[in-house]
């Protein structure tokens, strides 16, 4: 390929003409003097031109995907929830104007990697389910530079204690009806290869407040794919509905079909199968396997109902009913012989006393913890600050964790977990030093008499001998505990003479009594052992 140009349009000095036109007769080597409009470039034939790269969209470390931020999708409003490890809001997509639930967790807060893994195994747990009957609809999940973001249905007719209980009565036959949905679950899962492992009534939300709105199963966090052969040995779920298998650490999918053959207990009579004053005396109620279907209401209750529950709450797994059997027993198949008429409000008491934990209770231990003296909490301010090896003032989870691990402690990351979110009162995610001692000091103090005047004191700001609601909710509302359902809940529960206000005696009794929250017995015995 020539170049056509001459003397009179050439740019350079005459000595660069002569070289160039030397080079096109004789082909003489072209020097890097030419201007370089003139300089031959030498271009092949057919060769594609050079690709500009595109960057690659960074990948967030959780989800190993390209990062997206939630507030491009949806608007994120009121908040609907909190635990350990995140918080669940209602969100509204901007495409549509759909209501959803979006779980938030906190990417700080996933420090090790069995967190991330856990939460990797709740979304595939979430994909692999949605869909099914009486399991919640996943949308999805999205991580940003802070959060990972799971988004599901929006489940707005509350847990399945507080619509039974709101109704103000419910017959056995609706209780029949509840129990199949709940089997139905178990089925769901088992028949999908999942062992769901922590059913409660709390991890049931009704869709919506309509009388027939359908029950939907919503946590997945401890639910693990079933591996052929495999033996489970790590300790999980709630004490009331752990399986006694589990105790003994060797367990499989039998286990859910117990913690649903006592969820159907406490349906049909407002207490559990299984009961004690600390988390040790439940379980070996649990590991004794005796059943009351003497006491009231069960003399009222049908034969069929108690059979059935007999059935899914045998002690050895291997003879247990199946979920898919326990589908087809008359109880649940057609409703058996139960009754339309209204179960003895008794039960409603109960399985509202049941329901409800007790935050009076937990909100007054607080207020003791702060008031013990240096003798009595000796050893223990000391402990505190061993784990809080930061300085912050507070104890993380990892801290938790690590200090336990120093004092020899062999608990497993969901027990460790569990009695994290019982010790954070606030639930912001950490435990300060009131809380720590509030978890840990013995039981027996609250029986001494200056501590529960003290308590009361805190409440009673005017020195009237009564905790009104107004003064509740003073105190409550420090804590972030002060909603009107709250307040409504503890002056029910607590003020038995039902004038609106709680005396001493009253007081008295609560912290006395025997709790059916049995986080801070646990949180005892696991500390100061």
């Amino acid at each position: 390929m020539g170049l056509c140009c001459s003397r009179a349009n050439w740019l350079g000095s005459p000595d660069q003409y002569d070289q160039y036109d030397n080079h096109r007769h004789h082909e003489i080597p072209i020097s890097d003097s030419f201007p370089p409009p003139y300089r031959p470039i030498p271009i092949k034939q057919d060769e594609d031109p050079i690709p500009i790269p595109i960057p690659k969209p960074e990948l967030g470390p959780i989800l190993q995907k390209p990062y997206v931020e939630i507030s491009d999708l949806y608007i994120l409003d009121k908040e609907l929830g909190r635990g350990q490890f995140g918080i669940t809001y209602l969100c509204t997509e901007k495409t549509t104007g759909l209501k959803y639930a979006c779980k938030s967790i906190s990417r700080r807060k996933l420090v090790t990697y069995k967190d991330t893994e856990d939460v990797r195994r709740e979304i595939a747990m979430l994909q692999h389910l949605t869909g099914q009957p009486n399991i919640v609809e996943f949308k999805g999940a999205y991580e940003d530079r802070r959060n990972v973001h799971l988004v599901m249905e929006l489940c707005s007719g509350g847990e399945l204690f507080d619509r039974i209980t709101a109704k103000g009565s419910y017959s056995e036959r609706e209780a029949a009806k509840i129990g199949r949905q709940i089997v139905n679950v178990v089925h769901v899962c088992h028949f999908m290869g999942v062992i769901h492992r922590d059913l409660k009534p709390e991890n049931f939300l009704m869709v919506s407040r309509t009388d027939d709105a359908p029950l939907k199963a919503t946590d997945f966090g401890l639910s693990v794919f079933i591996e052929q052969e495999k033996v489970y040995r790590e300790i999980v779920g709630s004490a009331y509905y752990v399986a006694p298998e589990v105790l003994r650490r060797r367990y499989g999918k039998e286990i859910d079909v117990w913690s649903a053959g006592v969820i159907l207990y406490i349906l049909l009579s407002g207490f559990p199968p299984f009961w004690g004053e600390t988390e040790k005396s439940i379980f070996e109620a649990v590991l004794q396997g005796k059943l009351d279907f003497k006491s009231e209401p069960w003399p009222a209750i049908s034969a069929t109902a108690k059979d059935l529950i007999t059935k899914m709450l045998t002690m050895d797994p291997k003879k247990r009913i199946t979920a898919a059997d326990a589908l087809e027993h008359p109880w649940l198949k057609n409703y058996g012989e139960a009754s339309d008429k209204p179960l003895d409000s008794a039960v409603l008491i109960r399985l509202k006393q049941f329901r409800a934990m007790n935050k009076l209770k937990k909100l007054a231990l607080k207020v003791i913890a702060e008031n013990l003296t240096e003798e009595e909490i000796k050893g223990l301010k000391e402990m505190f600050n061993n784990m809080d090896t930061d300085r912050s003032g507070t104890i993380t989870y990892d801290e938790l964790k690590m200090g336990l691990t120093k004092l020899g402690s062999r608990l497993s990351e969901s027990e460790i977990k569990q009695l994290m979110d019982a010790a954070d009162v606030d639930k912001n995610g950490s435990i300060d030093y009131i809380e720590f001692i509030t978890a840990t000091m013995h039981r027996h103090r609250l029986d001494k008499e200056e501590h529960l005047y003290k308590a009361f004191q805190y409440f009673d700001k005017d020195d009237s001998g009564f905790i009104t609601r107004d003064e509740l909710r003073n105190a409550m509302t420090e804590y972030g505990m002060g909603d009107e359902a709250t307040i409504d809940e503890v002056i029910e529960d607590v003020d038995t003479d039902k004038d609106g206000r709680i005396n001493y005696e009253e007081f008295v009794a609560m912290m006395r009594k025997g709790t059916l929250d049995h986080d801070h017995d646990h949180q005892q015995q696991i500390i100061l052992k």
